[in-house]
């Protein structure tokens, strides 16, 4: 039995890309801040 990956949300996606190209955070502190993987951040 495989794992299900989770889905995000459009509002969710585009708030967590806001972080690293609006507020100058890099992709592992946006990772810390919204509480998922770097895998999943950088799809």
């Amino acid at each position: 039995m495989s794992k299900k990956r989770p889905t995000y949300s459009v509002e969710f996606k585009r708030e967590s890309a806001s972080l690293v190209l609006d507020k100058n955070y890099t992709v592992p502190e946006a990772c810390k801040a919204v509480g998922v993987s770097y895998t999943a951040l950088t799809r």
